[in-house]
């Protein structure tokens, strides 16, 4: 999946799709066919940069429900030819998660579009477990042949269907068709349940990796083959050495860190600073100064672990550096430091800012520790990290540390922030929006009679608004 271009956020198309609560705001007050067309394109181009951690759905689709809006665009979409030629998930998969929300709301029209796609798409399965939490077993049952006709029924068709019941995200329906009446779907079912189960068994017994008794030429060995295959290793390798190392091992595990293969540099480096050995910060300097790239993340890695005095002294004579370890450092005071390293973090922030950008992966540390050491000064940059940023996680973290150091996020932010895409944010807001506005306190009793809002949100909002519903 490729980057998604992500519009000015001064537009309503950027606030969408950044999933700002001022989208929906402005959404609401926009000539209703502009505000579908953005919506739509939200929808239909995924935006989000990472959509394991980041929330859209639900944002979506209440604000379809407050447009009134029509399902066509998204059901060309789903039955596009190219959902044939594309199998990709993050093709559909939005769509299908704003239908889940939608029929949960009692929107036929998204239920029934699932139900189709389910039967008919190429990305079933997201559907089927949109279905599974929504549909009822009438429903369910209706698909178990158009979903069985996808597998043959010849040994290899029998093993792809056993693995896919095997890692089905939600098991009702795969539970419900197993007691089907219909033998032929009932039989065939539990067949692949009981072929998943022990396909799951034989993995158990046959366990990779080390074993009781190797040594700690044997670990860093097992370690390097997996850096040779692509695959990293280091942090489990660095557990096993937990298990088998003695003190007579130090001097090979330090040499490994000095100049060992890569595999096993990065395991001595970070079994060395979870073991809080005394010359470890001398070894990751020297790593960061000549290792590889992955050695330089380990090391990094390993340094940001470290919870010792030590480890903060060094941060405050590391944190001006222009490396990866300077930036290390200025997460590790973010995170451990104290009043006196505000300016240090404070500058983090901004060089973070200047030189990567609002997105920048190490902002998501040093906002929070602008948060947890209260540095006022840091609210401007802070208020251009929330408006800017596409990452909706990196926004709720920002509106959390502006709560803690803007005087006005109350009054100000917080009130969008009552619309946010991320539950996170609009808990926070829940708790700090200044209910003088009427359209907060409107909100909130919405939010409270929400069955689809989270719980850590109504439970923010009930601590606002009294059993008479009057905002405290």
């Amino acid at each position: 999946m490729f980057d998604p271009v992500i519009a000015p956020s001064g537009t309503l198309l950027g606030l969408l799709q950044r999933g700002r609560g001022d989208g929906t705001l402005h959404a609401l007050t926009a000539p209703r066919p502009e505000a579908l067309a953005a919506l739509n394109h939200c929808v239909l181009r995924d935006p989000r940069h990472d959509w394991q951690v980041e929330n859209r759905s639900l944002y979506y689709a209440r604000l379809y429900l407050d447009l009134h809006g029509e399902l066509d665009a998204v059901e060309a979409h789903l039955f596009d030819p190219e959902d044939v030629l594309d199998g990709d998930e993050s093709r559909t998969g939005l769509a299908l998660a704003v239908l889940g929300h939608l029929a949960s709301y009692g929107r036929r029209d998204a239920l029934a579009l699932l139900r189709r796609y389910a039967a008919h798409g190429t990305n079933w399965a997201w559907a089927l477990d949109e279905l599974a939490l929504r549909d009822d077993d009438a429903g369910l049952r209706a698909l178990a042949a158009p979903v069985l006709a996808r597998f043959a029924t010849d040994a290899e068709g029998e093993a792809e269907l056993a693995a896919t019941v095997r890692d089905a995200f939600e098991p009702r329906p795969w539970r419900l068709w197993a007691e089907d009446p219909r033998e032929s779907v009932a039989t065939r079912v539990r067949a692949a349940q009981e072929a998943g189960s022990f396909d799951r068994w034989q993995r158990q017994m046959r366990p990779t990796g080390p074993r009781p008794g190797w040594s700690v030429r044997a670990v860093f060995e097992w370690a390097q083959q997996g850096f040779e295959r692509g695959a990293a290793l280091h942090v489990p390798a660095a557990r096993c050495l937990g298990a088998v190392a003695g003190p007579e091992d130090r001097p090979e595990i330090v040499r490994a860190a000095q100049d060992g293969t890569d595999g096993a540099r990065c395991t001595a480096l970070r079994y060395l600073a979870d073991t809080h050995d005394p010359d470890v910060l001398e070894l990751i300097e020297g790593a960061v100064a000549t290792g590889s790239a992955a050695v330089v993340e380990a090391a990094v890695g390993a340094f940001e672990r470290m919870h010792s005095i030590a480890a903060v002294d060094r941060a405050r004579g590391w944190a001006r550096r222009p490396d990866p370890l300077g930036a290390a450092a200025g997460r590790v005071l973010a995170c451990r430091g104290g009043v006196q390293d505000r300016d240090l973090v404070l500058a983090a922030i901004r060089e973070a800012v200047r030189g990567e950008g609002p997105d920048a992966p190490t902002l998501w540390t040093l906002v929070d520790g602008a948060g947890r050491l209260g540095i006022a000064c840091a609210a401007p940059v802070l208020r251009h990290i929330y408006r800017e940023t596409a990452s909706s996680h990196l926004r709720g973290r920002a509106a959390r540390a502006l709560a803690a150091t803007d005087p006005s996020y109350a009054t100000g932010f917080a009130v969008e922030c009552l619309w946010d895409c991320e539950e996170s944010t609009r808990e926070i807001a829940a708790r700090h929006a200044e209910t003088g506005d009427t359209r907060v306190v409107e909100r909130l009793r919405r939010l409270a009679a929400d069955p689809a809002e989270e719980a850590e949100v109504q439970t923010a909002v009930r601590s606002r608004i009294g059993p008479g519903e009057t905002a405290v």
